[in-house]
């Protein structure tokens, strides 16, 4: 890629959200938990989507969130993801490129359909997710354009991705072609499931690959079987290379911790806390836009926190204002 470096590239899933109002009655009229998140086949994905009222589509996917918001923040960022040559397919690349990110990824041309996050928001804000995650499984190193991810600061892993092997491999692929340009990595362990299933390859990235890890505090304390944050720090320190964690708190803020010990730093207030989605994934956006562009790390943590402070403000997990505005008006 010719030009400027990029901010941040980042590897993910993608998905397309589908959101859509439902009463509780919906809900167990299709067997539906209220409030969790279900992986789904194709056959009931398909099912599911055709029993939904009125819906709004829109692209999504932890990554893909993340790189939307640093393109929001004002950012150069780009996506690695994979979809199928069909509806859905065509509205994750309309909106990700609508967003200002740059995305190239060949769509399959056979195999499973885009992947899609149904969503069912009942009037309490809840949210019932059901997920089917399709072509996104399908990542390799084929999809991986390494001039893309040699010319970016960041690159952005996504540990959701680290269960097909191929996509494992596409990451990989990815570390290296960073770590060859002299580029920095970022990992997100996304989930504590997640860890749970790849702890032991998470801890070799930390050890050996990772410049700058992101976590909330149930996820830290999982990837090193502690029971506190600070132990987890601790147990950073102790092993090497990532000298750079940024953890969230929740309504706690976040803590960041650097060679010379923990920064804390408050949440941003939120009146209204509609829908927390997102908020790890615009935190992230905040503060690797914040890296990218020089600032320092209590700047950085409170632009990851203004960010999430946005998304939770509202349903979707993708910023409703250009949050380069906020930062314009001094709110970050």
């Amino acid at each position: 890629m010719t030009g400027p470096l990029l901010d941040v590239v980042a590897l993910g899933s993608a998905i397309v959200d589908v959101l859509a109002t439902a009463q509780d009655a919906d809900l167990d009229a299709r067997g539906l938990v209220k409030g969790t998140m279900a992986l789904v086949d194709d056959e009931r994905a398909d099912e599911l989507y055709a029993g939904m009222g009125p819906a709004v589509e829109a692209s999504g996917g932890s990554a893909a969130n993340t790189v939307a918001g640093v393109a929001s923040f004002g950012g150069s960022a780009a996506f690695i993801g994979k979809v199928r040559d069909d509806q859905f397919g065509e509205v994750f690349t309309h909106d990700m490129r609508a967003m200002g990110v740059a995305y190239d990824t060949p769509p399959a041309t056979d195999g499973p359909a885009t992947a899609r996050c149904l969503v069912f928001v009942t009037p309490d804000a809840q949210r019932t997710m059901t997920t089917y995650l399709g072509a996104a499984t399908g990542l390799g190193p084929d999809d991986v354009d390494t001039a893309v991810v040699a010319s970016a600061r960041y690159t952005y892993l996504e540990g959701y991705l680290w269960d097909p092997p191929e996509a494992i491999s596409a990451l990989r692929l990815a570390i290296s072609a960073a770590s060859h340009a002299g580029r920095q990595v970022a990992l997100s362990l996304s989930d504590p499931f997640c860890v749970d299933r790849h702890r032991n390859d998470f801890l070799e990235l930390v050890d050996d690959h990772v410049d700058v890890l992101f976590a909330n505090e149930v996820e830290i304390m999982s990837l090193f079987e502690v029971t506190t944050p600070a132990d987890a720090f601790d147990a950073i320190r102790r092993r090497g290379r990532c000298k750079l964690a940024a953890v969230t708190l929740g309504p706690g803020g976040s803590a960041i911790l650097t060679p010379d010990g923990v920064i804390e730093r408050p949440a941003v207030p939120v009146d209204d806390v509609v829908d927390t989605t997102g908020a790890g994934d615009l935190y992230a956006a905040g503060f690797l836009h914040g890296l990218a562009s020089g600032a320092g790390l209590v700047q950085c943590a409170d632009r990851g926190s203004l960010a999430a402070a946005e998304v939770i403000s509202h349903v979707g997990a993708r910023p409703l204002v250009p949050l380069a505005s906020l930062l314009e008006r001094g709110t970050g």
